[in-house]
């Protein structure tokens, strides 16, 4: 049940980074998918705080898109030498 959860808010957090990073146009829903994975993970590292696998609340959602928005403006970094 747990994976069916990663993916699901996964693809919602990576959604809504892509839309606050201006980068959903070159992003798919399997992107998407990835993007608010690592996101979640990158946000648990660096804020700390609950786990999307025991339950789904607003401070692990906001955590975790925060970690994928941070995620895209690496990559938006790396890739164009600035962030949009």
């Amino acid at each position: 049940m747990g994976i069916i959860i990663w993916l699901v808010v996964g693809g919602v957090v990576g959604w809504l980074a892509s839309i606050v990073m201006r980068t959903d146009a070159q992003q798919g829903i399997l992107l998407n998918i990835v993007v608010g994975i690592v996101g979640a993970f990158i946000g648990g590292l660096l804020i700390g705080g609950g786990s999307i696998n025991n339950a789904i609340t607003l401070y692990s959602f906001l955590v975790s898109l925060l970690g994928a928005i941070i995620l895209l403006a690496v990559v938006n970094l790396v890739r164009r030498g600035s962030v949009r």
